[in-house]
């Protein structure tokens, strides 16, 4: 098994006819994901390398039966993006966009609560279960199959670790990048509670960075509800306080969101911390071994 993406995803992707949305539909197009249909207003009639496109989310669902979307829509329009695929009832919605403004998120949170879609992103790399499908921009080709989860907050971290573990030996059941705004869809415990579910994960690597609560709240799940062996990294432990790194939600303000105070709390509800980046996978192949 694995999570939410599958060999029968069918993807739609939102602002296909875009330079972004074409190159990368046809790159999980090539990595064997069945991309069935594009949506840009106005276009409908057109094909981009053979994917029909429609003008509506909603014409796309009724004539192909899509039920995920990958969204290629600029900022101003990535909110309005996300609710027309929910109210075209797309079960798995993968927003890629970044610089979506955090009002326009919050409006999206409010309309999605009680929604049977699920939301990951935005400005997140995407989902992959590895020989399957990749719904999202990460390189397929140093993904592995296999049976460990991977959730991370960064992109380029991602990448990292996923190399590391396939050079390691250690295959990959789905690889979740949940992004790095303050304000996002599916977080860390929606990603643990679906791995400590799956029977083909038999571990799970954690990668968070500085700034906000998540982690700390993830390490009490943890600790509650995981029965599996789970690795982790926290990004930015020299950075200096009251600084961006990066992401939006990466930044700390006095003691709170600190990479200190993460590793605590994940230590102590029983993750196996790595604090050297360059040799996470070693590690993992250690800790999943035993």
């Amino acid at each position: 098994m694995s999570i939410w993406v599958n060999q029968d995803t069918r993807l739609l992707v939102q602002g296909i006819t875009g330079k972004e949305g074409q190159f990368h539909a046809l790159q999980c197009l090539e990595y064997g994901t069945k991309v069935v249909a594009g949506v840009t207003p106005g276009k409908a009639g057109q094909d981009v390398v053979g994917i029909p496109v429609f003008n509506t989310v909603f014409d796309a669902v009724q004539a192909t039966g899509a039920n995920a979307s990958m969204i290629f829509v600029p900022p101003a329009f990535a909110a309005d993006a996300i609710l027309e695929a929910a109210d075209a009832g797309v079960g798995l919605i993968v927003c890629i966009t970044e610089g979506i403004p955090i009002h326009d998120m919050l409006r999206v949170r409010r309309a999605l609560q009680g929604s049977t879609s699920r939301l990951i992103g935005p400005n997140c790399p995407g989902i992959i279960t590895p020989g399957a499908c990749k719904v999202g921009i990460m390189p397929g080709f140093i993904h592995k199959p296999g049976s460990i989860g991977v959730i991370s907050r960064s992109g380029t971290l991602t990448y990292e670790v996923v190399d590391q573990l396939s050079k390691a030996g250690l295959g990959q059941s789905t690889c979740i990048g949940i992004g790095g705004d303050p304000v996002n869809g599916t977080g860390f415990i929606d990603c643990l509670a679906a791995f400590a579910q799956d029977e083909q994960t038999t571990g799970i690597v954690m990668l968070g960075e500085i700034g906000g609560t998540a982690e700390e709240e993830a390490a009490a799940y943890i600790q509650a509800q995981v029965d599996k062996p789970v690795a982790g990294f926290i990004a930015g432990l020299t950075a200096p306080p009251g600084r961006h790194m990066g992401h939006a939600g990466a930044i700390v303000s006095g003691s709170r969101g600190s990479a200190a105070a993460k590793i605590k709390a994940l230590e102590e509800a029983g993750v196996h911390i790595c604090q050297d980046l360059g040799r996470l996978g070693r590690f993992c192949a250690e800790i999943f071994s035993g």
